[in-house]
């Protein structure tokens, strides 16, 4: 959840002392070196705030914090303090799968429905899937259902209950095991899988399993009952207020909430230091090199590497030093966390925010690790950045013209074209590298003008040929990270007949507004969250990166490793009342050109109808710049942005139900089947 997307721990630790290793390493620049950049994260990188702690041997050697609990009255985070940790609750499903495989009431190897006899989908080779392949991501999945997951104050378990009749009608995108991107939906099932085999909810499972041995009392599910007051506050642009708990409904996924210090703790579990809950033999083979068994990019130095739950099990710049380092980030929409533990030395950092991004705090972990291990001997020096000078043009050869063409990724496609030895590109690594120009420096490669961002062709085993990323990024402040992956698959074009073009060149540049989320949900923050926006390429047959099939269908085609290959999607469209919707994964979205504007006079009701679907309007001049008043139903909520886009309000969030309606924007009502709004406009 990048996608999504992207979704822990406190006890005993209180009185641990300083352990004699960290007595022998300089505490002070391991400690400043912890500050400077949590205080530069909170800072700049849109951070409230921010919990660390390292664990070494056994014993917490480091525990602090940056900025605020709470805005309003500046109190501090403590360690006691709670963050959802997002995606890192994968390394607990997956830690809890492998404790079954120890007591043999499940083989990892075995196809899934061995367990989940009631798990089906629409292509016959999912009865090949294992829960080894969801906890490598290679299990063909699509991708996430994110639907319904994250939401405010609302412990919803439609996700997790409707999960396996959604994939009843999904198809697979590659054969299970043929390469591993990155699947949230696959830890759903481990989680169901878990339920089945134990006879236990998860939460349940977790509780007993883990948190009573551990003694954590701070890790917790949102179906556990616990104080929410421990849980930092959460904070949105535009909104002054504290936002309400943000509950991520996807447990296995990424809900679970915890400390920095008992995230730690979970980690000596992940290493095979506490062979009472989980074996040394499962720890040593989630840590194996899961990404090897199928198309991946070459041997390179890189952050992403799969293991059984990890991100990375051999995390870059570590490996240069060869320590063998662990990783596994996560993020909701309001928590970021990152965990990284060097298990051969017994070492272990959990960073966890509130704001920001899993990448900040990973390369805090990863800065202040380097630092830690400096002082304690293990290396002598850090090493420095990597600089890098302007590229040197030269003359390209004439076969590398045929790797021009249609390229496509999730959501999208490019017409990319080699001239001159140059290419150019819109941004590329999810936005951290811009739009611009690449030219050719021999070798088959092409830099950007910094020289940091190598652009080269591949054609694995599968006989796709992909655009490979190399990449050294800056993030100010904070250091360099590297990325290496394939950001673009070359595509075939798609012949398409004059009457599917007429139909899909209509819905060029159309936005399609969700249905079926609840008012309740995270979601309605942004409402690029949830509009799809087509984008359609006639000439090659393609819409938002899916093949057109027919005049209301286009499926997915893409099929990279890593990350750009994740939450790929089909698009079904279909009409009600001659108002076009789309579906896409099991969720119904309505064109744009069928929301009417508000209703301008004085007094009106919006209903929210049988199916319990949302209700969006459009604000037009006659509406624009009046005061809107709603007397809202306890169930429902409404939000108002503006023709940007931008949240004006949000009353789930604020509890303000009174607001000046800005021209050109958008409203929309959500609750209950039945729920009633009543709704009063008036002058300013």
């Amino acid at each position: 959840m990048k996608k999504m997307v992207s979704v822990f721990m406190t006890a005993k630790l209180i009185a641990t002392p300083v352990t004699s290793a960290f007595a022998l390493a300089n505490h002070d620049t391991v400690k400043e070196k912890a500050q400077e950049l949590a205080s530069k994260i909170v800072s700049d990188y849109g951070v409230s705030g921010l919990q660390y702690a390292i664990m070494d041997h056994g014993s917490i050697v480091l525990s602090d914090s940056a900025g605020v609990y709470d805005k309003a009255t500046k109190s501090p985070i403590t360690k006691d303090t709670m963050f959802g940790i997002g995606s890192v609750s994968k390394t607990y499903v997956s830690a809890a799968t492998m404790m079954l495989a120890d007591s043999n009431k499940i083989d990892i190897d075995k196809p899934l429905t061995t367990y989940i006899k009631d798990f089906k989908m629409a292509d016959e080779r999912y009865k090949e899937i294992t829960p080894r392949m969801l906890m490598n991501h290679s299990s063909g999945i699509y991708g996430s259902y994110y639907g319904n997951s994250l939401l405010f104050d609302d412990n919803d378990t439609k996700n997790h209950d409707e999960l396996l009749v959604k994939l009843q009608s999904e198809r697979l995108k590659s054969k299970p095991g043929e390469f591993s991107v990155y699947c949230n939906n696959g830890f759903q099932l481990l989680e169901i899988l878990i339920e089945r085999v134990s006879g236990l909810s998860y939460s349940e499972f977790l509780e007993t399993y883990i948190s009573k041995p551990l003694h954590l009392t701070s890790t917790k599910t949102l179906r556990d009952s616990f104080d929410r007051d421990k849980l930092t506050k959460t904070y949105f642009p535009g909104i002054d207020q504290a936002l309400p708990i943000e509950n991520p409904n996807l447990i296995g996924t990424g809900g679970i909430y915890s400390t920095a210090e008992e995230v730690s703790k979970f980690a000596e579990v992940l290493i095979g230091n506490r062979t009472d809950i989980l074996s040394e033999k499962s720890a040593k083979a989630m840590q194996s090199h899961e990404y090897r068994k199928g198309v991946w990019v070459s041997e390179e130095t890189n952050t992403i590497n799969y293991g059984l739950g990890w991100d990375a099990v051999r995390l870059a710049p570590f490996s240069d030093y060869g320590i063998t380092a662990l990783f596994k980030g996560g993020d909701t929409l309001m928590y970021h966390a990152a965990l990284t533990t060097l298990p051969e030395h017994n070492i272990s950092i959990a960073v966890l925010s509130s704001g920001g991004s899993s990448i900040y705090n990973s390369m805090l972990a990863t800065n202040v690790l380097l630092e830690y291990v400096r002082a304690k001997g293990i290396i002598k020096e850090t090493l420095p950045e990597t600089t890098f000078a302007a590229p040197l043009k030269v003359d390209m050869p004439s076969d590398l013209t045929a790797y021009s063409g249609l390229y496509g990724t999730v959501g999208k496609t490019v017409n990319l074209e080699i001239k001159n030895g140059e290419i150019d590109l819109p941004a590329l690594a999810n936005g951290l590298l811009p739009p611009q120009k690449y030219v050719y420096t021999g070798n088959g490669q092409f830099k950007n003008n910094d020289g940091n961002v190598t652009l080269s062709f591949d054609q694995p085993k599968n006989g796709k040929t992909y655009l490979k990323l190399n990449a050294n990024i800056n993030i100010p402040g904070l250091g360099q990270t590297v990325m290496v992956m394939y950001e673009y698959q070359k595509l075939d074009s798609n012949s398409l007949n004059q009457s599917i073009k007429t139909v899909w060149k209509e819905r060029d540049g159309k936005n399609y507004y969700a249905l079926d989320e609840k008012i309740t949900s995270v979601m309605y923050l942004t409402k690029a969250l949830l509009a799809k926006n087509i984008s359609v390429d006639i000439n090659h047959g393609y819409a938002s990166g899916t093949k057109i099939v027919d005049k209301n269908k286009a499926v997915n085609v893409i099929n990279i490793p890593i990350m750009k290959g994740r939450d790929t999607f089909d698009l079904n469209f279909y009409n009600v009342n001659g108002a076009e919707h789309l579906v896409i994964d099991g969720q119904s979205y309505i064109r744009e050109d069928a929301i009417q504007p508000i209703y301008e006079g004085n007094d009106s009701f919006c209903n929210i109808p049988s199916n319990g679907q949302a209700v969006w309007y459009k604000i037009d001049g006659k509406s624009a710049n009046r005061v809107m008043n709603v007397e809202t139903p306890v169930s429902g909520g409404f939000a108002v942005y503006d023709k940007n886009g931008m949240l004006v309000n949000f009353s789930k969030a604020t509890s303000n139900y009174s607001v000046v309606l800005p021209e050109g924007g958008m409203i929309v009502f959500g609750g209950n089947k039945g729920d009633v709004f009543k709704i009063n406009l008036k002058n300013k």
